[in-house]
């Protein structure tokens, strides 16, 4: 299953056109037996915080290492996204393997990532420390896992987004303009336009 959205930018913002992956995995969703949540949940993130044009492609994925694997480096590599979001398969369960899929197309890992959305979650709930979310560099794609749930991926996404413009700008990607009112990015001041 594929999707493409575009946006086309706001008036008055800087910045490239974007290409940013959604992969929800799941196998029911994969399977259309009930409606992802999840993939939707980051688009609405995206519409609502990047004011710079983009697009967004999706994916939509069994619980299967060598079929999140292939989505991951599709997007990266042919699809030329800058960052790549997943949700679902991060919890202790047999077929949570995103983590380890994630992992396996990296070329460097960005431990930062999992150790500020566990942070996050845990001021929602203790059980945040069961999730095993990662974020990494393919070439110069950014990859991270978020929750699966749609309130989750909220809480989650506004906060750890606040680096992924700038980690973008140094992985020689496009510069993205955000809306300061639903993410406040942050950009050293030299970095800023």
């Amino acid at each position: 299953m594929e999707a493409i959205t575009s946006f086309q930018g706001r008036d008055g913002h800087v910045g490239d056109p974007v290409r940013l992956g959604i992969v929800t995995v799941s196998d029911r969703a994969s399977r259309g037996e009930y409606k992802d949540e999840g993939g939707p949940a980051i688009l609405a993130f995206f519409q609502d915080a990047i004011q710079s044009p983009w697009t967004a492609v999706y994916r939509c994925v069994p619980d299967e290492r060598d079929a999140v694997e292939a989505a991951l480096i599709d997007l990266a590599d042919k699809e030329q996204c800058s960052v790549v979001v997943t949700t679902g398969g991060t919890g202790p369960a047999q077929r949570d393997i995103t983590p380890e899929a994630t992992e396996a197309v990296c070329g460097r890992m960005m431990p930062g990532f999992g150790e500020q959305m566990r942070a996050i979650s845990l001021k929602y709930v203790p059980t945040a420390i069961l999730s095993r979310q990662v974020g990494g560099l393919r070439g110069q794609c950014l990859i991270f896992n978020l929750p699966g749930r749609p309130k989750s991926i909220r809480e989650t996404i506004d906060e750890v987004w606040k680096a992924v413009p700038y980690c973008v700008d140094l992985m020689g990607g496009p510069y993205m303009d955000m809306d300061a009112s639903v993410c406040d990015a942050f950009r050293p001041p030299a970095a800023r336009r």
